[in-house]
């Protein structure tokens, strides 16, 4: 159990220094040059560093903010899970390393349309990367969860969405609505591609099979498919009739076969199919194919 249990950590950790890399990616070389703040300790860092250069004639980098801003937060959360704890400071600390180490690419010049699509899928695969390696990178994520502590009739996202919101508005002081607008289409794509990259990762299908041969059903779904069925005793209100329903969960590749297996064996049966956004157990701890 040790070796599966040190292979996981591996695992988690290398994703989470791939989805940093391509967040610092997205932040110096899209967001940045292109002002677009998207909230988080990034967007705060983007606001600081023009303001600064505003003030001063030089900005303070990114990556300097993004580190000092997480500190207290980590002194603030020594009393979290150890797990989270540490993976959390290790997401901040490499994220603030890759941005400071990462040559500015000149990807998306003058250009914030593309810059806000193209920007929002990195920093969402990024994301989503840091999420299946169970870690986050700190920031308003970790801030949230501190303030939702003293204030418990609010949830963490809630106080996020505000936080953000927070930094949001101060970007649209700083560089404008124009830029404001383009981050908002930034934030909106960047949610949809790390959702459709977790639910890539633990995506699967739930078939309700309704039949008058549940039996023969469930032997050939598990013997053709290899997957579990359950029986579950239903009884229609309509007929009052009790009988027996199929639930079985399969991989979204597999359900042709299923609907071919039960169409075979029972034509008039009822299938009602949905999706399980996330299914742990045996037959699904890696893929769905």
């Amino acid at each position: 159990m040790n070796w599966i249990r040190n292979k996981q950590q591996w695992r988690d950790y290398l994703l989470i220094t791939l989805g940093t890399a391509v967040m610092a990616v997205a932040t110096s070389s899209i967001y940045d040059p292109a002002g677009l703040v998207t909230g988080g300790f990034s967007g705060l860092a983007i606001v600081i560093k023009q303001l600064s250069q505003m003030l001063f004639g030089k900005g303070v980098p990114l990556w300097v903010t993004n580190l000092v801003l997480n500190i207290p937060l980590f002194l603030f959360g020594i009393r979290m899970s150890r797990d989270f704890l540490v993976k959390t400071i290790f997401g901040t600390l490499m994220n603030t390393f890759w941005i400071a180490v990462l040559p500015v690419l000149q990807l998306v010049p003058d250009d914030r349309m593309l810059s806000a699509l193209f920007g929002g899928v990195l920093m969402g695969a990024g994301i989503g990367l840091v999420f299946i390696g169970n870690g986050t990178t700190g920031g308003t994520d970790m801030m949230a969860a501190l303030i939702q502590r003293k204030l418990r009739h609010y949830s963490v996202a809630q106080v996020m969405q505000v936080l953000d919101g927070i930094i949001v508005i101060a970007g649209i002081f700083v560089f404008g609505i124009h830029a404001s607008l383009y981050a908002i289409v930034a934030i909106y794509v960047t949610t949809k591609v790390t959702d459709a990259l977790m639910e890539g990762m633990n995506y699967a299908k739930s078939a309700f099979i309704i039949t008058a041969h549940p039996e023969q059903v469930a032997d050939e779904l598990m013997k053709e498919l290899d997957r579990g069925a359950s029986g579950i005793h239903i009884k229609g209100m309509y007929t009052g009739e009790e009988r027996m329903m199929v639930f079985c969960v399969v991989g979204k590749k597999q359900i042709p076969q299923l609907k071919q297996i039960v169409g075979t064996i029972d034509p008039d049966a009822f299938i009602v199919v949905s999706d399980a956004r996330e299914v742990l157990g045996e037959g699904f701890q890696t893929d769905f194919s």
